[in-house]
């Protein structure tokens, strides 16, 4: 597994471990964390999306990291960087996300563990741009990428969501290297 992590002062953004199944797992099948999501997540699936996180990174040598408070040593969720898996006007791209269990919401874990994935993305490597999307209900998701400094794109529907599906519309957020660094706050 890549050992490559990044440290903020409250977080460190590292690569996943077996220790983090449980936890993980309770996160995914959260219905108030999972809201804007198709559907929650049982034990088979949360752990075959970590295995799916570990394998991009060995594919890449990037991804999305387990974020664990430093203080603490807790796993909070993840935050990072993906290939995005399907084909739409603004593909192929790179898209950040992040995911939070609901006892770390509003206490600016996800800005903090977001910056730092993108600065990775564009200074380590050397992303020309990254984007992100959720469905337009996702408020708390939309504002954390207009506090990163991303921008509104095209709404788009969702490839992998039936036509007629709630959760088909998707709102676009997108973000270059010169807008993150006008932005960037440690």
């Amino acid at each position: 597994m890549n050992a490559f992590s990044l440290k903020t002062p409250r977080l460190c953004l590292r690569p996943w471990q077996e220790s983090d199944q449980e936890a993980f797992a309770a996160m995914n099948a959260d219905p108030e964390v999972m809201l804007h999501f198709p559907a929650l997540l049982n034990r088979t699936e949360s752990d075959g999306l970590m295995d799916r996180f570990v394998n991009h990174f060995e594919t890449h040598g990037w991804g999305r990291w387990a974020v664990e408070e430093r203080k603490t040593g807790k796993l909070l969720g993840f935050c990072g960087l993906a290939t995005v898996p399907f084909q739409t006007p603004f593909t192929p791209a790179v898209e950040i996300g992040w995911r939070l269990a609901r006892d770390y919401w509003g206490k600016g874990y996800a800005f903090e563990a977001a910056q730092a994935a993108m600065w990775d993305g564009f200074e380590r490597l050397h992303l020309p741009e990254i984007v992100s999307f959720t469905v337009p209900a996702n408020v708390r998701s939309y504002r954390l990428m207009q506090r990163l400094g991303m921008q509104p794109g095209e709404n788009f529907e969702h490839p992998k969501l039936p036509v007629g599906h709630p959760l088909r519309e998707h709102v676009l957020y997108r973000i270059n290297r010169s807008q993150f660094e006008e932005n960037l706050t440690y």
